[in-house]
């Protein structure tokens, strides 16, 4: 064994967790998650929102 087996050991390895990492990330059990995730900026928005109005009415 050298280093090219090396080498070819580590390419298909990588390659291998890439692909896992493609399905995982594209899985539709994930996709509920992601959408949550993806929505935060906007739920800290919306506090603030309401947090400004409740100050402005009790003033």
């Amino acid at each position: 064994m050298d280093i090219n087996d090396l080498r070819g050991f580590s390419t298909v390895f990588l390659m291998v967790t890439f692909i896992g990492l493609c399905i995982w990330a594209y899985s539709s059990k994930r996709k509920k998650a992601f959408d949550e995730a993806a929505n935060l900026p906007f739920a800290d928005e919306e506090l603030n929102q309401e947090t400004m109005q409740e100050e402005a009415r009790n003033g």
